[in-house]
């Protein structure tokens, strides 16, 4: 969870971000009811959910610094082009 909290997933996966702490919280009361089985459920699902939100993130800012350097190889390149004679 720390991980995708760590990469903005609140920012770029809140979805996923979000069933992986409900599925925390599910597990902490399973937990506490002494349902170990379905505590174990909802944490390894809660991990799952995290990594995703994780990944989500990731591929988000990814493609934002693509996107980024991207718009920078084009205004050099029609720098290059107003430098011709």
């Amino acid at each position: 969870m720390t991980r995708a909290e760590d990469a903005d997933a609140d920012q770029y996966a809140p979805q996923e971000l979000g069933t992986a702490r409900t599925e925390l919280s599910q597990a902490q009361a399973a937990m506490s009811a002494g349902d170990q089985d379905e505590a174990r459920r909802l944490s390894l699902a809660a991990a799952a959910d995290a990594d995703l939100a994780y990944a989500r993130s990731r591929e988000a800012l990814a493609t934002a610094e693509l996107n980024q350097r991207r718009a920078e190889v084009d205004e050099l390149r029609r720098r290059l082009q107003e430098a011709q004679p």
